[in-house]
């Protein structure tokens, strides 16, 4: 039990982490808020609120695994390799996808 309560922990330092560090994530962080504070606002249903919490989940989990992947690739190729910047493109097109993707929702939410 106490190796499974310990996973928490680790994982919130690596948030804490890449929030302290990663301009991107603190950009999406706020975008989520203000999200979640129009949703309020709007009184939206249960349904919109679903898919709202879906998107932002999505956007902030890959916008954390495109952050592992960089540091990643930087400390295995500290000089600039093509084969590794594809790697670093790949994982940032992740995100772009689900951030267009989130903000295709949240226009067909947000804006009646």
């Amino acid at each position: 039990m106490k190796k499974f309560l310990m996973g928490f922990v680790y994982a919130g330092r690596g948030i804490a982490a890449a929030l302290r560090d990663e301009l991107n994530l603190k950009i999406m962080v706020a975008v989520a808020a203000a999200a979640v504070a129009l949703g309020f606002y709007r009184g939206l249903s249960r349904l919109e609120w679903a898919a709202v919490i879906i998107c932002i989940g999505l956007v902030l989990a890959l916008e954390l695994f495109n952050t592992a992947a960089e540091r990643l690739v930087d400390i295995l190729s500290p000089q600039h390799d093509p084969r590794y910047g594809m790697i670093k493109d790949i994982t940032a097109g992740a995100v772009l996808v689900a951030s267009l993707a989130a903000a295709v929702v949240g226009m067909l939410i947000f804006i009646k």
